[in-house]
């Protein structure tokens, strides 16, 4: 299990595709809901691929996907921890500043935010994120169980 962070190291290198289209997820009534992506129907399939594929538990945490049911989106403890893939390309990637980490080769860029970190693969096929409730903002723990169904799944783009 490796973690490497990468503060401070750009991301200006990343190849530009689409910007992000803003969606976020909340709580609603003790189930988490999020904005399903719309990605093209490529990518829509490696998507469904790591569905397949994805842990029965995080950090210890039961699955418990969010509203909409989707195989785009999933979740862990009630909205702790969830996931969309295939989403857009985050502008923040073009920033030279931006800082990602490297958990078991696979790269994410992190997006430091009010309600928790925000992860985005990097050098995919398609754009898997991750935000995590503030519970993690010091922990990116999470990544090393989703980083092997990630590799497994969703080919690198380099």
């Amino acid at each position: 299990m490796s973690c490497r962070r990468l503060s401070g190291r750009p991301l200006g290198w990343l190849p530009a595709v689409v910007l992000l289209t803003a969606a976020g997820c909340s709580a609603t009534g003790g189930a988490a809901r999020v904005a399903v992506p719309s990605p093209p129907q490529k990518e829509a399939a490696l998507c469904g691929s790591l569905h397949q594929e994805l842990p029965e538990k995080v950090a210890g945490l039961g699955r418990e996907d969010p509203a909409p049911r989707s195989e785009l989106t999933a979740g862990w403890g009630d909205g702790a921890i969830v996931l969309r893939c295939g989403v857009p390309r985050p502008d923040r990637m073009s920033d030279p500043q931006a800082r990602g980490v490297e958990v078991n080769g696979v790269n994410w860029m992190l997006e430091e935010r009010d309600s928790g970190p925000r992860f985005t693969t990097t050098y995919r096929e398609t754009y898997v994120e991750v935000s995590l409730s503030t519970r993690f903002t010091h922990d990116a723990g999470p990544l090393t169980e989703l980083a092997g169904p990630v590799a497994r799944t969703v080919p690198s783009s380099l």
